[in-house]
């Protein structure tokens, strides 16, 4: 296989795939690759337990004939291999209904695609086994010094991304990002919960994340039940993660509005005045990105504004069905998604920690969700758990560990009944791509039921 670093020769490997999808009889072609550099620790009872390294790449050929798409793709790249791609999407192509709305893949932008320094760190791209051991040391080490066990993972990974097609469209870019998570156990059922991600791993501070994680494994030792109900909540960024997520999934593309399934109407309040929340693949607190699976420059986003529905993430199809250019949100195709925003970031607010905790009267603190989904995607209604770390709060001071709890809520009433928004931001690795969030505090959230576990 080739060096998944090597560009030069994966756009030479591209252009000749679009010289076979021609000559099958493509009017038009994408070729889109993926090659990545992955490498994962793992540890669990406290010990290292695999270190395991893989190089895969991918080759997607995306074949219009007329308004007929298909498309194949392949991890093998021999000439064989390649030319029969090329006929079997051209097949496929050709036996499918035509997309009566298909105009045409994207045409190269106004300006060449800029390079993001901040999206790559040689750190991350040479990290060694022993850098990744030496994090999940810090995090046991932690967990030792309080008497609960650790479990969790260090990953770091270099992806090169090509996209060319048959319209002169050329984009190609490495990027990096590593991810720690860890969970603790101990005694009395308790468990704790904390996560990282960012573009040069030697940032990841391993050793306060498994401090974090440990603490909350003794706080939460011996829960006690409560009533459901709904009780004013602080989230924890972990769980913002979730509501930012689930929210580009059902509204923030472009897709969801045309299907007339998504909560966005331009100019509509959605959310409390404190709660901005965009797009940006620059953003270098996040994890930047330059371009989409189309070759398509990425566009900052601007999705709520102090609340106010401001804007939708669009790709190549969704795009030409509203006039408008691609914001640059394409996935890799066949897509049934439509765009998705990859790197959303919510703007910081004013209130420390302490001060989001200390306006709860009574209600609780929620570390983060688990097993969440939709039940009405134009009301944003879900419904999910609460997970290693929630908590009561009584007059602005933690009262004592409670047991997880069932809950089905409307993010859209959620984000409406902010609060409260965190200072301090956290990049995570959220659905598809990397998310910036900070805690938040909110009036109501509705819990339904109660789990023992």
């Amino acid at each position: 296989m080739k060096d998944p670093g090597d560009a030069v020769g994966w756009l030479l490997l591209a252009d000749e795939v679009l010289d076979l999808a021609a000559a099958a009889g493509a009017s038009q072609a994408e070729v889109v690759i993926q090659a990545d550099d992955a490498a994962l620790t793992r540890f669990a009872n406290s010990e290292i337990h695999q270190n395991v390294a893989e190089r895969n790449a991918r080759l997607s050929l995306r074949f219009i004939h007329g308004q007929c798409i298909g498309v194949a793709a392949t991890g093998r790249f021999d000439p064989g291999t390649i030319k029969k791609l090329a006929e079997t999407a051209g097949e496929i192509a050709r036996n499918v209904e035509p997309l009566a709305d298909f105009v045409s893949l994207p045409s190269p932008g106004p300006r060449a695609i800029p390079d993001l320094p901040g999206a790559f760190s040689a750190a991350t791209a040479e990290a060694t086994p022993e850098l990744r051991a030496e994090g999940a040391r810090a995090v046991i080490a932690r967990a030792d010094e309080v008497g609960v066990t650790a479990y969790g993972s260090f990953a770091t990974s270099t992806e090169t991304i090509i996209v060319a097609n048959s319209l002169g469209v050329r984009a190609s870019a490495a990027r990096t990002w590593s991810q720690l998570i860890t969970v603790s156990m101990g005694p009395g059922g308790g468990t704790g919960y904390a996560e990282a991600a960012a573009v040069d791993a030697t940032k990841i501070d391993a050793a306060a994340l498994g401090k974090e994680a440990s603490e909350l494994a003794r706080a939460t030792a011996e829960a006690v039940a409560i009533e459901p109900g709904d009780y004013p909540v602080v989230l924890d960024t972990y769980a913002v993660v979730d509501v930012l997520d689930m929210l580009g999934y059902l509204g923030f593309s472009a897709l969801a509005v045309q299907e007339g399934r998504s909560f966005v109407e331009i100019g509509k309040r959605v959310g409390s005045e404190l709660v901005t929340i965009r797009d940006d693949g620059a953003d270098p607190a996040g994890l930047p990105m330059a371009f989409d699976y189309e070759g398509v420059e990425k566009q900052r986003v601007d999705l709520l504004t102090r609340g106010v529905c401001s804007g939708v993430v669009y790709d190549g199809q969704t795009a030409a069905r509203d006039g408008v250019r691609s914001t640059g949100h394409g996935l890799p195709a066949p897509n049934p998604y439509g765009p998705f925003p990859l790197n959303m970031v919510m703007e910081a607010g004013t209130s420390s920690r302490d001060e989001l905790i200390g306006g709860l009267e009574r209600g609780l603190l929620v570390t983060r969700f688990h097993y969440t989904n939709p039940v009405h995607p134009k009301l944003a209604i879900v419904t999910g758990m609460t997970r290693d770390g929630t908590f009561l709060v009584e007059n602005g001071r933690i009262v004592g560990p409670v047991k997880n709890l069932r809950f089905t809520q409307s993010y859209l009433e959620a984000l409406a009944g902010v609060s409260a928004v965190g200072l301090e931001r956290r990049c995570l690795k959220g659905f598809l791509g990397g998310v910036v969030v900070p805690a938040v505090r909110i009036n109501s959230w509705t819990f339904t039921g109660a789990t023992e576990h």
